[in-house]
């Protein structure tokens, strides 16, 4: 498994370079991104690549000094249940 970034998305790649799962977002100005969008292909849910996917976002503010608004519901589930991720969270 492989998780790439490309333009307002993390996607993740099984081992056979097939796209089974992506985050998308949306900046909104120069200092704060929205969660929009987090998917797992039904065959591979359960193995926790949705956490790893927002895991990623997670990241990425964090390097690039932003915040995140999680309008998705699986994000903003993740950003309920883990108190890790309050540092990005826009309250």
């Amino acid at each position: 498994m492989e998780i790439k970034e490309e333009q307002d998305r993390f996607v993740l790649f099984n081992d056979e370079d097939q796209e089974i799962g992506e985050m998308t977002w949306s900046n909104a100005g120069d200092h704060m991104m929205i969660i929009d969008h987090t998917f797992v292909d039904p065959e591979y849910r359960g193995q926790k690549l949705a956490e790893k996917l927002v895991e990623k976002g997670v990241e990425k503010a964090r390097r690039e000094e932003k915040k995140i608004i999680p309008l998705c519901p699986f994000a903003k589930k993740e950003f309920d249940t883990k108190p890790e991720y309050e540092d990005v969270l826009r309250k």
